[in-house]
């Protein structure tokens, strides 16, 4: 693929970042990291709070192109609480401690969130924060240009702003080559909202992506034509090597991801930091093993402290939608403590561990949602998930003599859980759901998984 998985030596790196080896050696030490990039930390990508009065010590980046300052933990507003008022907040407590990029969808909340957030962050001076949306046409219906001009239209009034600061062409990659010349190319879409940028309503184009790589690449490769302002990837200490798993496609990696941006010199806005909350209710093993270094950091801290290390990033999205969530990111960007090199092994090592883990890869983005036979589709796959992170689920063969007692439990926990008419049994196999996923899981397949656990055998 014209050299894309050629490794950056440290001379360029260094280069880039607009340091000299003596200093950068003055910064952090920096030995060989075998399996992730190497975090370096500089004047040129990380700059000090622009708080003068020192109210808040939160770890900012610098946008390559404009100069602003951007906080590196970011607010993700898909999944906002229903009440305005707690909304409200949850954003003044983000917003008081440093938080300043709120990221938003028209499809969020079914629709609402965009609203939300226009509504909260109304209240303030439009030069406290920066407000991303995105082009959510993946409906067919909303490919003619006039139809996806509404909703850009649209955003404006919803977030109640002139201007949007970073704009995204919403999960490209899903629907492959075609879709992405339905939705921007063939109708001219993209070639307006290029314009739309020349003319200031939109100060950052980027693009975000999940599924089809070709997508990715294609985008990448018309770089020079469309001058990409950031894009947004998921990346996560798992995903840096095995999101490919079962795909069988290094290029599917966080990995080969970021490392393609870092060299076109194109900043990214990470989501999934913590895959979904998987990497924040790990297995007791693993606690342990984090434990162990860090007594009093939670698993969701080192997955954010592992982002938030590399220098490429211009902020970390986290769907907050819980005060002590809230407070504990605040707490870990304030300022963030990049992780050590041993620190680095140890996740290397336990993301190998984890990727042997027979778990199911949703995140609980509820892109599949709803589900029109009423099946609850991430909430299935959260317990299952669950249940394989307690060793809760009756594996690996039903002749093993704790099989029927593991799977009583499982049953009994599972009914539970998940009322009758949202369990796996309900799903027909319609199949409507799994172009929506961005994380190519064949729900149905899984589905029959779980149906087939909750199945009680005859003695």
């Amino acid at each position: 693929m014209n050299d894309k998985h050629h490794d950056i030596n440290r001379r360029e790196f260094l280069r880039r970042l607009g340091l000299g080896t003596a200093s950068a050696f003055s910064l952090m030490a920096m030995g060989p990291l075998e399996g992730f990039a190497k975090p370096l930390w500089g004047r040129a990508s990380v700059s000090p709070s622009g708080d003068e009065k020192g109210a808040n010590s939160m770890t900012y980046r610098r946008q390559n192109g404009s100069g602003e300052n951007i906080s590196l933990l970011g607010f993700g507003m898909m999944r906002l609480p229903r009440e305005q008022e707690e909304v409200d907040r949850l954003v003044d407590y983000a917003i008081a401690h440093g938080v300043n990029y709120f990221d938003t969808a028209p499809m969020y909340g079914g629709g609402r969130n965009e609203g939300v957030t226009g509504r909260t962050l109304s209240r303030y001076p439009r030069d406290k924060y920066y407000v991303a949306t995105k082009m959510s046409n993946q409906n067919p219906q909303t490919w003619p240009f006039e139809r996806s001009k509404e909703m850009y239209e649209n955003s404006f009034r919803q977030l109640r702003v002139d201007y949007i600061d970073y704009y995204l062409l919403h999960s490209i990659g899903g629907g492959g080559m075609d879709a992405l010349r339905g939705r921007f190319l063939d109708n001219g879409l993209l070639d307006f909202l290029v314009k739309e940028r020349e003319a200031k309503r939109i100060r950052h184009l980027g693009f975000s992506y999940h599924g089809d790589v070709q997508v990715f690449d294609y985008l990448l490769d018309h770089h020079d034509k469309y001058h990409w302002d950031f894009v947004q990837i998921q990346m996560n200490y798992v995903d840096w090597r095995h999101a490919g798993r079962g795909r069988r496609r290094a290029d599917a990696d966080a990995e080969y991801l970021y490392g393609r941006l870092e060299k076109l010199g194109i900043q990214a806005v990470i989501m999934e930091p913590i895959r979904g909350g998987g990497l924040a209710n790990v297995a007791d093993e693993i606690k342990e093993q984090l434990r162990a270094v860090r007594p009093d950091d939670s698993p969701a801290t080192w997955g954010f402290r592992w982002v938030g290390s590399f220098p490429n990033i211009l902020t970390t999205l986290s769907g907050m939608n819980r005060m002590e969530h809230l407070e504990e990111n605040v707490r870990t960007f304030s300022p963030l403590q990049p992780c050590t090199e041993a620190e680095n092994e140890l996740l290397a090592r336990i993301a190998d561990q984890m990727a042997g883990f027979p778990t199911i890869g949703c995140t609980t983005c509820e892109y599949c949602m709803p589900c029109p036979y009423g099946v609850d589709i991430p909430g299935n796959f959260a317990f299952y998930n669950k249940a394989v992170t307690d060793k809760m689920l009756p594996l690996p063969e039903p002749t093993a003599k704790d099989y029927a007692e593991k799977q009583d439990a499982f049953i009994k926990a599972y009914r539970a859980a998940i009322p009758a008419e949202k369990r796996a049994t309900t799903c027909v196999d319609c199949g409507q759901c799994i172009s929506k996923c961005p994380q190519q899981i064949r729900i149905p397949n899984q589905m029959s998984r779980i149906v087939e656990l909750a199945r009680k055998r005859r003695k």
